[in-house]
């Protein structure tokens, strides 16, 4: 039950933020979409004893490859989709509980919290830079099969012509 009460959450709060972003109206559900999955193999991860950290790589990586997906489906830019799927993975809590033990002048708890959350969010970054850069990679490797064949088709029918 907490699980399907955590990816209603995510999508609710991903999709809200979508609207913050102005992104289309039809891409908002969406969204929502690619940060509850996102979420969920986050939590999902962290449930089972995986690292916050590689947890978090993790949901980015997949966040990503969804909102690439979702982009050339719906024929829009991935930003849409991965700045407010991305959301759900921030650590803000983290980095408030950081600040707040500095604040209280508990400079180890507080340096600790920070490192935890510095880590998190540089896991975030790597998730969506990974999944960019496969996804390139098989954009170019796919696009130059197709430009092969269509240069080899270009051929056959100069040498029909002559």
């Amino acid at each position: 039950m907490e699980t399907f009460l955590q990816i209603g959450l995510s999508f609710v709060a991903t999709a809200c933020f979508g609207v913050i972003f102005n992104a289309p109206i039809k891409a908002i559900p969406w969204c929502g979409i690619v940060g509850a999955v996102g979420w969920i193999i986050y939590s999902l991860l962290s449930q089972n004893g995986v690292y916050e950290v590689h947890a978090s790589f993790l949901g980015a990586f997949v966040v990503a490859i969804v909102a690439h997906i979702y982009a050339r489906q719906f024929r829009m830019p991935m930003i849409v989709f991965s700045v407010s799927g991305i959301i759900p993975l921030v650590p803000g809590g983290i980095a408030y509980n950081a600040m707040r033990h500095i604040v209280e002048v508990d400079y180890l708890t507080g340096m600790e919290y920070g490192m935890r959350a510095f880590l998190i969010s540089g896991a975030i970054a790597m998730g969506l830079v990974f999944a960019e850069v496969i996804m390139q990679l098989m954009f170019r490797f796919m696009n130059r099969g197709r430009t092969s064949i269509q240069s080899f088709v270009k051929e056959k029918k100069a040498t029909k012509l002559k």
